[in-house]
C-alpha cells in the first residue's frame, strides 16, 4: 500500500525557509538595492554632467575648500 504521505502528482513539499535564512536574504536585497541604486545614480551623473565646466570647477578649487584659490 503507497503511503499518504507520498506525493501524488510528482511535486514534493518544499522546506519553508528558517527565520535565519529569510533575514539573510532580505539584508542581501537591501545591500543590493542600495548598490543599484548607487551606481545608477552615478552613471545618471556621470553622463549628464557638462564636460566642460567640470574640468573647469574641478582645476580652480583647492582639495579642502568649495571656494577658488586666490
Amino acid at each position: 500500500m503507497r503511503s499518504s504521505f507520498a506525493p501524488r502528482n510528482g511535486f514534493a513539499l518544499l522546506k519553508t525557509p528558517s527565520y535565519r535564512q529569510q533575514a539573510t536574504r532580505r539584508r542581501l536585497m537591501a545591500i543590493c538595492a542600495v548598490l543599484g541604486l548607487a551606481l545608477a545614480s552615478g552613471l545618471v551623473g556621470s553622463l549628464t554632467a557638462p564636460k566642460g565646466e567640470v574640468m573647469a570647477k574641478a582645476a580652480a578649487t583647492g582639495p579642502f575648500s568649495y571656494f577658488p584659490h586666490q
